[in-house]
């Protein structure tokens, strides 16, 4: 089971490599590191393991957060309909997407970084991902509001980008040119990854 302890922060060289694909049919191993990655977020989701275990909860993480450098995304987070995208992805990529923006109203957080970031991180509103799941299927996903923003912020980390390399330095809460829609979370709502 992964914990806290194996979530490697800011500053470690592995969160700003671009990671290695994954080869197809994916090997047993990677297969069992991502649904490690989504019993994780599964676990950190659950107020009493979360507690017991000493977990952030979080709706996405990427396998650089652990250390691994390959590309694999997992994301547990539910979409405007409150319906549960649960995924792993080997190799996901955004194939296409809107030229609306978005971002989250109270910024964007990550368990490899210990501290608040406050600003604006601007992301595409919808997106559409492919990729392979833990089946091997060939997985087609179109996306909208909190989810795009999800898998966005995970494929960034893939690519060696934290989220906090997109804010506006000189200006932070400077909102992206219209048109853009604002997603309202709940302060205590889960990290991103």
């Amino acid at each position: 089971m992964l914990t806290m302890d194996d979530i490697i922060r800011e500053g470690h060289p592995t969160l700003r490599k671009v990671a290695t694909n994954v080869p197809l049919p994916a090997p047993q191993e990677d297969k069992e590191t991502l649904k490690k990655m989504l019993d994780f977020l599964v676990h950190s989701q659950d107020p009493e393991l979360a507690e017991k275990y000493n977990l952030r909860p979080g709706v996405g993480l990427a396998a650089p957060q652990i250390n691994v450098s390959k590309r694999m995304i997992a994301v547990n987070v539910t979409d405007h309909n409150d319906d549960l995208i649960e995924v792993g992805l080997f190799n996901p990529k955004i194939v296409s997407h809107s030229a609306e923006t978005t971002f989250l109203e109270n910024g964007e957080g990550c368990l490899s970084v210990d501290r608040s970031v406050p600003g604006i991180v601007p992301r595409y509103a919808r997106i559409k991902v492919e990729g392979t799941n833990l089946e091997g299927e060939k997985v087609s996903l179109r996306l909208k509001g909190l989810p795009a923003i999800v898998f966005q912020h995970e494929i960034d980390h893939l690519n060696g980008i934290m989220f906090y390399d997109r804010i506006e330095e000189s200006d932070p809460y400077k909102k992206p040119l219209p048109p853009h829609e604002v997603i309202k979370r709940n302060e205590f709502d889960n990290p991103i990854s």
